[in-house]
This record gives C-alpha cells, sequence and structure tokens, in this order.
C-alpha cells in the first residue's frame, strides 16, 4: 500500500477512535505556525480535522509543517488524541481530538495565488461571482459547495430508490433529436452529412416519454438534461436538470399522489425545513387568481387580495365606478402596519404599482377614532377613521365594508387597484409578494407546497393575434369543455397542474392527449397548419393510431428543489458547472470560435452583423 493511502476521511476522527494510527488526504484549508508548534486544518469533501506537529515530538515535521501553505495537497499519517482541556472547538464534528503528525508527504503544492480564500465564507460573500465560477474547481472546494454536491446527490438518490419501489423503469431518451416548438428558443446541431439539416437539443423529453407510453412501458423516469436557448434569470440555466415521469392508465390524482408522496419524503429525510400543509394545499388556477394575483403564491403568509365588486356596486367613486361598469374590478389588499409609511414610501408603491400596468394607487390610512391632527383630513368609518385623497370619494357605509372585508386594523394601509382583471391581478399580485418581502411574513424554514389546477387550456396571444397553448400543445383539455374549442376557446379547461412551491414554480405536468383526433383539434386551434403538423409531429400522430393508453406525467425541476433546500435564489448556486448571463461558461470561456474547416464541413458560414 502506498504511504499516502487514506485509512480515514477528514471528517470522521471521534474520541472513540483515540489512540488509533491513521492516514488522511487532503487540502490544508489554515496553517498556524507558533514556532515550535504548527496546526494544520486538514480538510477533505467530509469535514475538517486539526493535526498537530509538535517539536516535542518530531522537529522535522514541524519544518515541514510550517513550509505548507492553504491548499496545498497533502497526505498525514498520525495518531489520533484528545485535544487539550479547554482547546475544543464545538465548530467542529471532530473538534474534540486532534491528530498528531509522525509522518507528511506534500502531495501537491499550491505554487499560485489564490484568487480568493476559501477558508473564509464570509469573505467570499463578496468575491466575484464570474471569478468564481472562472476557478470553479477551486470554488467547489469549500464545505459549504461539498455540501451540496452532497446533498443533490443525495435527492437522486432517493428520487430513485422512490420511484423504483413504486414500479418505475429509468429510461435513457435522446439528446440530439427534432426541432419543435415547446415555447423557448432551441439548441440546433447542424447535421453534417447533409446541408440544411439540424437536430436540436431537448428542451425537454416530452415527445419521447409519451412515446414510451405507447411502446408499454408505462411507468417511465428519467434524470433529464434539459436545453432551452432563453434569456437568463436567477432561477433558469440554459441546461438544467429534472426529473421527468410519465405513467400510462392514470387519472390527474395518481400523479399528483405520487409526486407529493416523493416531495415528502425528500423533504423529511433530507431537509430540517417543515412542511407548510400535509397533504399538500390545492387550488384551482382561477381561485389562485382570484385571492393571490397569480397562479404560483406563496401560501407562508395571508394577504388575500379583497373583491369589493359587490360593496362598491352602487359607488359614485367615479375611478372605482368606471371600471366595473366596463367589466373590470375592484380589489383591495392590507399592508399591515402601512399607516405609519413616509409620503415618499407611498409614493415608491405607486410607482411600483405602475411599473406592472397600475394607472395609480389608491390607498386608504386606517387609525383609531378620535386620532388628532385637524391638519389632515379625516373621515369616520364606524369605529375607525380613515384618512387618504380616495376616502372623500366613498360613502361611510362603504369605507366600514371595504374595512370590515380586509379585516383591517388601526396602523393598516388599504392599497386599492381597480382595472381589467388581469391588470388588478398582477399589480396587487406583485405588491402582496413585496409586502411580504419587506415585513418577512414568510418563514424561511417552511416549504409549502400547493397543487395549482385547472389552467386554461389555451391563452390569447395579442401580438401574434392567435391562441397559444398555456402549458404545451400535447395538454388533454376537460372532456366536457371539449365543445367550447371551436366557438369559445378561452372557456376551456386543461387536465393540467403545477406543483409550486414558496411562490416558484417546480414541477409541472398534465394528462397527455392520447388520440389523434383531439390532437389535431388543438393543433387547429394553435394554428399549426395540416403540413406543419404533418412535419413535425407525424408521428405522434401516428402513434396514436395504434392503441396509445391514456397517459400523463409531471416533470418537476431537480435544480430548483435543491434551491428550496439550500436557501438560496441563485440557481447557479446549486449546479456543479453552471453559465452566467448569456450563457456562457468562464471556467471553459466558452462558446468560443471553431475553425473554419469545421464550419465548411457542416456547410456553415458565419454572417457577422454590420456595425452601425
Amino acid at each position: 500500500m502506498e504511504s499516502w493511502q487514506r485509512t480515514i476521511y477528514c471528517g470522521a476522527p471521534r474520541a472513540e477512535h483515540i489512540g488509533q494510527i491513521v492516514t488522511l488526504n487532503g487540502w490544508a484549508n489554515s496553517v498556524r505556525d507558533h514556532g515550535d508548534l504548527v496546526f494544520i486544518d486538514l480538510r477533505d469533501r467530509t469535514g475538517m480535522v486539526q493535526v498537530r506537529a509538535d517539536a516535542s515530538e518530531s522537529a522535522d515535521m514541524v519544518l515541514l509543517a510550517s513550509s505548507v501553505r492553504p491548499e496545498c495537497s497533502v497526505s498525514v499519517t498520525g495518531e489520533i488524541k484528545r485535544r487539550m482541556d479547554g482547546m475544543e472547538n464545538p465548530n467542529l464534528a471532530t473538534g474534540d481530538v486532534e491528530v498528531h503528525i509522525h509522518n507528511m508527504i506534500i502531495l501537491n503544492p499550491s505554487r499560485q495565488p489564490l484568487p480568493f480564500q476559501l477558508s473564509d465564507e464570509t469573505q467570499m460573500a463578496s468575491v466575484n461571482e464570474e471569478l468564481r465560477l472562472k476557478y470553479r474547481y477551486l470554488d467547489l472546494r469549500r464545505p459549504k459547495m461539498q455540501a451540496m454536491l452532497k446533498l443533490r446527490h443525495d435527492v437522486v438518490n432517493l428520487i430513485r430508490e422512490y420511484l423504483n419501489r413504486h414500479g418505475f423503469l429509468e429510461i435513457e431518451t435522446p439528446i440530439i433529436t427534432k426541432s419543435t416548438p415547446e415555447g423557448a428558443r432551441d439548441y440546433l446541431v447542424p447535421y453534417r452529412l447533409e446541408a440544411g439539416l439540424f437536430y436540436a437539443l431537448p428542451q425537454s423529453p416530452q415527445q419521447y416519454k409519451q412515446l414510451l407510453m405507447v411502446a408499454g412501458c408505462e411507468r417511465y423516469y428519467q434524470i433529464a438534461r434539459c436545453f432551452r436557448d432563453e434569456a437568463q434569470r436567477a432561477d433558469r440555466q440554459p441546461e438544467f436538470t429534472q426529473l421527468d415521469l410519465e405513467m400510462s392508465y392514470v387519472t390527474q390524482e395518481d400523479i399528483l399522489q405520487i409526486t407529493e408522496g416523493l416531495t415528502i419524503e425528500i423533504i423529511q429525510k433530507l431537509s430540517s425545513k417543515r412542511l407548510g400543509s400535509v397533504p399538500f394545499t390545492r387550488l384551482t388556477y382561477d381561485e389562485s387568481m382570484r385571492r393571490f394575483g397569480n397562479d404560483k403564491p406563496d401560501l407562508r403568509f395571508g394577504l388575500e387580495l379583497i373583491d369589493l365588486g359587490d360593496i362598491l356596486s352602487k359607488t359614485e367613486c367615479g375611478v372605482f365606478k368606471s371600471a366595473l361598469a366596463s367589466g373590470g374590478q375592484v380589489k383591495a389588499l392590507r399592508y399591515p402596519q402601512g399607516a405609519s409609511l413616509s409620503r415618499k414610501e407611498i409614493d415608491d408603491l405607486t410607482v411600483f404599482a405602475k411599473n406592472f400596468g397600475a394607472k395609480g394607487l389608491a390607498y386608504l390610512l386606517v387609525e383609531n377614532l378620535g386620532t388628532g391632527g385637524a391638519s389632515i383630513q379625516r373621515i369616520k368609518a364606524g369605529e375607525l377613521m380613515v384618512r387618504g385623497p380616495i376616502g372623500k370619494f366613498l360613502t361611510e357605509e362603504e369605507l366600514i365594508g371595504i374595512l370590515r372585508a380586509c379585516e383591517a386594523q388601526p396602523g393598516d394601509l388599504v392599497a386599492f387597484s381597480a382595472d381589467k382583471s388581469e391588470v388588478v391581478a398582477n399589480v396587487l399580485g406583485r405588491l402582496r409578494n413585496e409586502i411580504g418581502k419587506r415585513l418577512q411574513l414568510a418563514d424561511p424554514n417552511v416549504l409549502h407546497f400547493c397543487w395549482i389546477t385547472d389552467f386554461p387550456l389555451v391563452e390569447w396571444n395579442e401580438e401574434e393575434k392567435r391562441w397559444d397553448a398555456m402549458h404545451h400543445p400535447f395538454t388533454m383539455p376537460h372532456p366536457e369543455d371539449i365543445e367550447f374549442m371551436e366557438r369559445d376557446p378561452a372557456k376551456v379547461r386543461a387536465v393540467c397542474y403545477d406543483l409550486v412551491c414558496n411562490g416558484t414554480e417546480w414541477a409541472s405536468g398534465s394528462i397527455r392527449i392520447h388520440r389523434s383526433d383531439i390532437q389535431r383539434k388543438v393543433f387547429d386551434l394553435l394554428g399549426i397548419s395540416e403540413e406543419v403538423q404533418r412535419e413535425r409531429f407525424g408521428h405522434m400522430l401516428e402513434a396514436f393510431q395504434y392503441g396509445a393508453p391514456p397517459h400523463g406525467g409531471i416533470a418537476p425541476g431537480i435544480d430548483r428543489l435543491l434551491m428550496f433546500l439550500m436557501d438560496t435564489d441563485n440557481i447557479r448556486e446549486v449546479i456543479a458547472f453552471p453559465k452566467i448571463g448569456g450563457g456562457s461558461d468562464p471556467l471553459m470561456d466558452a462558446p468560443s470560435p471553431v475553425d473554419d474547416k469545421q464550419l465548411e464541413e457542416l456547410h456553415l458560414q458565419v454572417v457577422y452583423p454590420k456595425e452601425d
């Protein structure tokens, strides 16, 4: 055996190991040289342990240890001993013991100055992210990042164990495939053997997994790599990983139960987080939009949107009356203790609302009855007083109704939005999230999952003057709504579902269309011509002619799940080698030019944009 071959990991030594002679390998996290005594914190992916070179035991080892620099790769052989009384480190799992060095080998010194100090997490918070990614192999040495990689491994391993127990088969699908419209822009791969032909990288294995159901696999899963050439955001990457599931002969309820069970098992076994609701909360799309203003509600706090249509049905307040008369809505949102906001802060809220479509932001400030201050107009509303520009246009009865409906208390601010329903939802939904963030209403230790069901099948694209699929074109319409597809498509609900956690979509799925006649109807509704149907989806339509079973599936995002578990809103923190803005990779310096010969083989020519 080589003299540097490990017998124990750095994170393993405990009091029960005292007296054992061990060999550890790792990196020098830090070196403390006290002359005749040198301490090295030795780190590997399992943890860290203190090793000690003492001149009273070996002057040669002290000399060698003092030459070690941070991030040198070293091997230490020595005896595990208890630390001196009072010298224990409660912050380390190995903090009761240390390894007294008998022999040490510097396997490879760290010769270059470090681009950042790996041992200082406080300093790492200020390190430029692009620099971290350029030296990602160093960044990943940090205990925090090693913990992420281990957690990611554990999550994927548990997923496999769970699904294997439930009769699923893990099946791989192609990475180079056919370009089909699925919402985002494809990454294209030129076909070398014939000019003008291209593969595409999959945005998801959607069609393949449906064809696997036609093939009789019944229960399929895959830890799938997916690719979308779209604008970068904190929670998106051009390539990402999802758990892909598909099941035959199932209802929506079957898929929800399988997914919910898997999610609960992951959280309970691998996280200290608490679940907000078990079983998971369920909302229809319409209910979620009505109560929270969006289809991805954060349910860790209340503050629901209050519809004032009935209370204001006879109002003479012009802005509210006009909105209701034109078929719009008037809704309110309570801002707890918002009455203490300064005029500038309220003006900033108004600007915030305008950024999301509002024409302005009407509001009331709620106070106790009899509050002084004659210079500011106050209006009696039952047992409370209100002030604010909109108050004088409302009757006392209307004011009382509004305050009761909003459950307003003295010190609160009540904000209003009066407009088309979609504008009201967007403005107050965004404002609700902003209030929750400002007041820190959401418990960071809670993961509140909820199902959103019964989405519309299609949504109107005003710019293109056409109907677009709200999820994707393979989603089954509710059978009882199929009759509306030709005369009123907006009424058609889809048998689809999203799983949302703390205001972020985590998984999306649906019962699929398994009949070619229904699939053609949906394609027709989306304006996909018969020629394009044959060219791009002919294989699917043909497959459905051979007894395709009813089937459905879902695709939870593994990267986003890790974000929930690790309390980060940056997806790059949970991927080993992520891309930065624009999809570039500082480590590999990609994308990069290729040789003219390669372009020639692929029948391609680069046409550079003209300079202004």
